[in-house]
């Protein structure tokens, strides 16, 4: 998908809109407990800046209900106070509304080489309605458009369609972060290196069947980890114990087994326990797993067997955790795909969610070719589904 980035139009002097994803987690206290997505965006921010233009930036974080008091949280401070961190010498300023008089003085007064943060997007009902008046007092405020939030792309929020269409053609561009998205699934779809293999993991066979039915003709091999794995053994009459199963989920995990054939590959052994929380008794067992138990990782014939196959493939697409990897015990699945990733000249790449939040973790993202800052819009978009948000920005 070819669109017109930042790279291509001349914002000196200008004024450039960037919705950005910014929507980070946070402790009880505000503190940002995972800034990558804030330093996902600083290389389009940078650019802005270091090509004459002034950047106003606006995000959505969480999920606000309206009471100021249980909002709080949500307020974009934190991340202000990490951009400045981030871009030492620059002046970041913060707006404590999203549109109104404030947010339009700030801006109207934005310097080249500023930054402006309004405030969460979310705390104004347009953004989710879609609101086209919301939407073009958002748009006045500057001159260029920009979308480098990936992570949003499928969605049809104000800030994400009604915005850019605010904008004449030649002004509504993607930022470098949603540039290299799209380059690097667009690989994916199109021509990947071979072989290619597609490890999928997380709770439910339901999330990922349109993903893995629109990437079967393409692979040449489909690892399954995590919960899903359970469905698809008691599919084919293995006892599972006491393990997560979607039972209204038999049938499609029957065809699905029949459309992958050889291709897709269950783990042979299982860390299991005999609770799901702690205090708990833990073992691994091969083939059935007992009743009384349930499986909360792949165990270490299975991480060796999948570890192997990653060494020898030429592009490999990670999405979901092998196991309960926010628990020691049953860390050492997802710990061995990402290791092994790490460790492999082919071509990897992380679809968001879970997934990177591991990687990262463990300290490997910087080893891994992707790791996409879009869980749902990185699925949506192997799906094949078209996005609003992408369609309105111009193409090259």
């Amino acid at each position: 998908m070819a669109k017109k980035t930042i790279r291509d139009i001349d914002v000196a002097g200008k004024k450039v809109f960037v919705r950005v994803d910014f929507n980070v987690p946070t402790d009880d206290d505000g503190t940002i407990t995972d800034d990558r997505r804030i330093r996902s965006a600083i290389p389009t921010i940078k650019l802005v800046l270091e090509k004459g233009g002034s950047a106003i930036l606006a995000s959505h974080m969480g999920r606000p209900v309206g009471d100021p008091a249980k909002d709080a949280p949500y307020k974009l401070n934190g991340v202000a106070d990490r951009l400045r961190q981030l871009l030492p010498g620059v002046a970041v300023l913060k707006s404590d509304e999203v549109v109104g008089p404030k947010t339009e003085k700030l801006a109207a007064d934005l310097k080249p080489g500023q930054i402006l943060i309004i405030e969460n997007l979310r705390f104004h009902k347009g953004e989710k309605k879609g609101d086209v008046g919301f939407a073009k007092q958002i748009a006045s405020l500057a001159d260029i458009y920009v979308n480098d939030a990936f992570g949003t792309c499928h969605r049809e929020d104000a800030s994400m369609l009604a915005v850019p269409q605010q904008f004449p053609a030649g002004a509504r561009v993607v930022g470098l972060l949603v540039e290299k998205e799209l380059q690097i699934l667009d690989q994916l779809l199109g021509s990947p290196k071979k072989p290619m293999i597609a490890i999928m993991g997380g709770a439910k066979v339901s999330d990922k069947i349109n993903v893995i039915e629109a990437l079967l003709p393409k692979i040449d091999q489909l690892l399954i980890g995590g919960a899903m794995t359970y469905t698809f053994r008691k599919a084919l009459g293995e006892s599972v114990g006491n393990s997560l199963v979607e039972n209204d989920k038999l049938d499609l995990a029957k065809d699905l087994l029949a459309k992958a054939g050889k291709k897709l590959e269950l783990p042979v052994d299982h860390v299991v326990s005999d609770k799901f929380a702690p205090p708990q008794e833990v073992k691994v067992v091969e083939g059935d797993i007992p009743d009384g138990w349930l499986g909360l990782d792949i165990g270490p014939k299975t991480i060796a067997n999948y570890g192997a196959a990653i060494g020898k493939a030429g592009t490999v697409v990670w999405n979901g955790p092998m196991g309960k990897f926010e628990d020691e015990p049953f860390q050492a699945g997802t710990r061995g795909i990402a290791e092994a990733m790490a460790s492999s000249s082919a071509v990897t790449v992380v679809g968001g969610g879970e997934s990177a939040e591991a990687v990262q973790r463990f300290g490997l993202d910087s080893k891994i070719t992707h790791v996409s800052t879009g869980g749902g819009a990185f699925l949506e978009y192997i799906e094949g589904k078209s996005f609003a948000a992408l369609g309105a920005i111009d193409d090259k």
